[in-house]
């Protein structure tokens, strides 16, 4: 029996070719558009702020300042790093931001592996209360009189203890979870693992896109807040944070009387502008040199529901 030989026609096959239709070279036209726009609109007030920031306080109150600076000027930045305890402040913040999210992550995690089992009898009961707590407090006097019976005011572990449990975040984590295939967990029962096996070594590793977001949004909050440090740590100048040492320079100087004609005098002087945007661009960065790290989780997290069993 002859085998065909296969002619050039038959090897050089070309794939067939697919006619756009005129509506949905409409819709890929209108999307490009929209997000340029969208991605101007999103990262024009960065650029703004920065190049504020970079540009003379003075000179800045004239307006006119874009995505580039029209005077540059090191002053600003010189203004805020120069702050008493700013160091101080640094420190504190690092090690709560560090510290808080570490131990908020295994403390919401926990709870909400323990929710999240259906062996589990008062799993119902606790996420009821723990979602009413999302819209019932005590009000900030009692919360403060109830730190301060504790010990907790005056100290470092003001940052960190009170924020380890978070209803929303367990409530996340829990629903998460609740998406993983309980095949897995009664195949590792079947091996004898136990509950700490199970959430160590087969929940844990399957959570982490969950986690990574979860920690963005706990760092997030502690590195920004300086509330607290006002409202329970003001007379303790080593409990300080960079964000509370911030905002008090920036209450000096939107509080100077000095016009804005007398300024014009003063050699190297700075705005509540220009200092607001320095300042800023100083507390904003370490999230922005993060978030690049925790981007490919969030992208794993939203593939990751697509996929049903």
């Amino acid at each position: 029996m002859k085998m065909k030989k296969s002619s050039k026609d038959d090897i050089n096959i070309k794939p067939p070719k697919y006619k756009t239709s005129v509506g949905s070279k409409i819709f890929t036209v209108c999307n490009v558009i929209f997000m340029i726009l969208f991605v101007t609109v999103t990262l024009y007030p960065v650029l703004n702020t920065l190049a504020i920031s970079f540009n003379d306080g003075v000179d800045a109150l004239r307006g006119g300042i874009y995505i580039w600076p029209r005077k540059w000027s090191l002053q600003n930045y010189i203004t805020v790093l120069q702050k008493d305890n700013l160091l101080t402040g640094a420190y504190i913040s690092v090690a709560r931001t560090v510290l808080g999210t570490v131990l908020a992550l295994a403390a919401n995690a926990l709870l909400a592996f323990i929710v999240s089992r259906k062996r589990f009898l008062f799993k119902n009961q606790l996420s009821l209360f723990w979602v009413i707590t999302m819209y019932v407090n005590g009000g900030m006097i009692p919360v403060f009189l109830l730190y301060k019976n504790l010990h907790l005011t005056n100290s470092f572990w003001v940052y960190v203890i009170p924020g380890m449990v978070s209803a929303f975040n367990m409530l996340v984590m829990r629903t998460y979870m609740q998406g993983i295939p309980d095949s897995l967990e009664e195949s590792a029962q079947l091996d004898g693992a136990g509950y700490m096996t199970i959430f160590a070594r087969i929940i844990s590793p399957l959570c982490k896109p969950v986690y990574a977001t979860v920690a963005l949004f706990i760092a997030v909050g502690q590195w920004n807040s300086w509330f607290d440090a006002m409202l329970y740590n003001r007379m303790s100048s080593q409990y300080t944070t960079l964000q509370y040492e911030l905002m008090k320079l920036l209450s000096s100087v939107t509080n100077q009387s000095a016009s804005a004609e007398t300024m014009k005098n003063v050699a190297n002087a700075v705005t509540p502008t220009s200092v607001r945007a320095a300042a800023t661009i100083i507390t904003m960065l370490p999230i922005v040199c993060l978030y690049p790290f925790l981007q490919r989780y969030f992208v794993a997290g939203l593939t990751i529901g697509g996929v049903k069993e």
